[in-house]
C-alpha cells in the first residue's frame, strides 16, 4: 500500500519520493530521464536513449540500401541479386564491374565517411560549437598540406601518405591550441584561430604545389578536392586498421563527451578532470579526421555536416558518436554516387558536391549563431 494517496501533491515530488523509498529500483527509476530505457544484465546496466537506438537503426538500413544502389549503379547497371552474389562470395559475371571497380572505392568512401562523421562530433563537443569542425579548425588542411609537400617532392611513397597526413593534422591542432589557449581555451577563440591556421595552410600548399614537379602537381591537385577516384583497398587498409584500434577509445570517448560539454567550474565541482577529457577527444578526433583525409582527400564539410544532422535527428541532449557516423557514412556514399553519375561521363570528385551542400549551410549557421547572440561573433 503506497504511503500518499495518488492524488497528493507529495507525489509530484521527487525529493518526497526519496525519502520514501531508497531501493535501487526505485532510485533508477528516479534518474532515468525522459525517453531512456535501461538495460541491465546481472549487476551491470545501460542508460539508452530510445529514439538515438532508432535514428541509429534507420540510419543503418539507409545506408545499407545506399550500398546496394551504388554497386548497381554506374556505366552499366548491375542487378542487386548479382550485387549480393559478389558481396557474399559468389561466381558472378558482374565479379569484375563490382568486385574489382566499385567495392573497393566504396570501402574508402564509408570507412572515411565513418571517421570524418565521429571527427566531427568530438571536435564540437570539446569546443561546444556547432561551427567547429576539423576542416574548419585546419586540422584536415594541415594534413593536406603535409600530403601535399610529400606528393610534390616525393619525400615517401603513396602507402605512407595516411600517415603524413595524421602527422600534419596533429601538428595543425597544436598550433592551433597554442595560439587559441589563454588561461583557458574558449570555444569562440579556437574556432576563430582555427579558421585562421586553415588559411596560412591553405596558402602553404598553394606554394608546395608550385615549387613541386608539375605532373605531381596536377595529381596533388585532384587530391585536394577529395575524390575517390582510383581509390581501393591500399588507402583503406590504414583507415581501416586506425578505425579498429579507435574502437575501444571511441567507447571511451560516448561517455567522456557528457564530462566534457560543462563549463569548467561546473566540471570541477564534478570532480571532472576536463582538461584530460578535452585533450583525449581531441586528439582522437585529430587523428580520425587526418587519416581520413589522406584515404581520401581534403573532403570537406561531411564533419561539419553529419554531428549537427545526428543531433537533430535524435534531439539528444549530446550528440551521438554512432548516429553521427552512420550520417557521415551515408553522405559520402550517397555524395560520391551524384559525383559519378550527375555529369556522365564526367565524374566529379565527391568533395565537389559536399562542399556545395555544406558552404551554404556553414553561412547559414553563421547567421544563425550571431542573431542568437545579438550581433557579436560566434
Amino acid at each position: 500500500m503506497s504511503r500518499t494517496t495518488p492524488t497528493s501533491p507529495e507525489n509530484t515530488n521527487p525529493a518526497n519520493t526519496v525519502a520514501r523509498d531508497s531501493s535501487p529500483a526505485a532510485a533508477g527509476r528516479r534518474v532515468r530521464p525522459a525517453g531512456h530505457a535501461v538495460l541491465r544484465r546481472g549487476r551491470g546496466s545501460l542508460l539508452v536513449h530510445r529514439r538515438a537506438v532508432l535514428v541509429a537503426v534507420v540510419l543503418a538500413v539507409l545506408l545499407a540500401a545506399a550500398v546496394v544502389v551504388y554497386l548497381c549503379v554506374g556505366e552499366s547497371f548491375v542487378s542487386p541479386v548479382e550485387v549480393v552474389n559478389v558481396l557474399l562470395g559468389r561466381p558472378s559475371p558482374d565479379q569484375l564491374v563490382v568486385g574489382t571497380l566499385r567495392l573497393p572505392r566504396l570501402v574508402v568512401g564509408l570507412l572515411a565517411g565513418l571517421a570524418f562523421g565521429v571527427a566531427g562530433a568530438l571536435v564540437q563537443t570539446v569546443a561546444r560549437n556547432p561551427l567547429a569542425s576539423p576542416d574548419v579548425i585546419g586540422v584536415t588542411h594541415g594534413a593536406g598540406a603535409a600530403t601535399v609537400a610529400a606528393m610534390s617532392f616525393g619525400l615517401v611513397s603513396y602507402t605512407a601518405l595516411p600517415y603524413v597526413s595524421i602527422a600534419g593534422g596533429l601538428a595543425a591542432a597544436l598550433l592551433v591550441y597554442v595560439f587559441a589557449w589563454r588561461r583557458g581555451l574558449h570555444a569562440s577563440r579556437f574556432v576563430l584561430v582555427g579558421i585562421g591556421v586553415s588559411v596560412a595552410l591553405g596558402s602553404l600548399t598553394q606554394l608546395f604545389l608550385t615549387k613541386g614537379d608539375f605532373i605531381v602537381a596536377q595529381q596533388a591537385k585532384v587530391w585536394l578536392t577529395g575524390s575517390l577516384n582510383s581509390r581501393g583497398y591500399d588507402q583503406a587498409a590504414p583507415l581501416a586498421t586506425v578505425l579498429l584500434l579507435a574502437v575501444p577509445a571511441a567507447l571511451w570517448a560516448a561517455r567522456a563527451q557528457r564530462g566534457a560539454s560543462f563549463d569548467d567550474d561546473t566540471a570541477v565541482a564534478l570532480g571532472i578532470r576536463l582538461d584530460r577529457v578535452r585533450l583525449g577527444l581531441t586528439a582522437l578526433g585529430i587523428v580520425l579526421a587526418s587519416v581520413a583525409t589522406g584515404a581520401t582527400g581534403p573532403v570537406d564539410f561531411v564533419a561539419l555536416l553529419a554531428p549537427q544532422i545526428a543531433r537533430r535527428l535524435t534531439r539528444t541532449a549530446h550528440i551521438p558518436l554512432l548516429s553521427s557516423a552512420l550520417t557521415g557514412a551515408l553522405v559520402v556514399v550517397v555524395a560520391d554516387l551524384l559525383a559519378r553519375r550527375l555529369f556522365s561521363p564526367v565524374e566529379l570528385p565527391v568533395g565537389v558536391l559536399t562542399a556545395a551542400v555544406g558552404a551554404p549551410y556553414l553561412m547559414w549557421l553563421i547567421a544563425r549563431t550571431r542573431s542568437r547572440s545579438g550581433g557579436t561573433t560566434p
